[in-house]
């Protein structure tokens, strides 16, 4: 049984992280959320679900404003074969979330090592972070060292990454 939003929180209070909630109407896409949460402090995040052709998962964890090019980002993800986002499905069975409520915190849903994870170098310097916990209707904004304190407590080993060159300049 996945995590419901508040399991999560209360699984951060007990990890003692710091953290403040913002409630909100359900936003599903990027424009939506900036719309709704632009206003909070810290970096704003953008997350995909991808699958390679050997059916590895990456979930990747990008500045809200990120280009990606996905036959670039291959190599830095070290992705066998094809890259594509992964379905609804996929999304639901491997993380236990729907679309739109993807973050790096939906990896607490899946078998440490089952997803890959990836966050962006850049969010890792910033001095708070905004991601949903588990639901589009809520954004969590915390510190980056909390957020993978937090992933790392529970078996998974998030990757740094830099964007590659190709996908700066799309």
């Amino acid at each position: 049984m996945p995590l419901t939003s508040d399991d999560l929180l209360a699984r951060l209070r007990e990890r003692g992280v710091a953290y403040k909630l913002y409630e909100h109407a359900p936003v599903l896409t990027v424009e939506a959320m900036m719309a709704a949460c632009g206003d909070i402090v810290g970096a704003h995040t953008k997350n995909l679900f991808l699958r390679d052709g050997k059916r590895t998962y990456f979930l990747v964890t990008l500045h809200h404003d990120a280009q990606v090019d996905l036959k670039a980002f291959r190599t830095v993800l070290g992705a066998r074969g094809g890259l594509s986002f992964a379905s609804a499905e996929a999304l639901g069975e491997q993380l236990g979330v729907a679309s739109g409520a993807v973050s790096p915190l939906a990896a607490l849903n899946a078998a440490p090592g089952r997803v890959r994870i990836f966050i962006q170098d850049s969010l890792l310097t910033a001095a708070r972070i905004n991601v949903h916990p588990l639901v589009s209707t809520r954004t969590l904004n915390l510190t980056p060292d909390d957020l993978l304190a937090a992933l790392r407590a529970e078996g998974h080993m998030p990757e740094p990454f830099a964007l590659p060159e190709a996908a700066q300049a799309a």
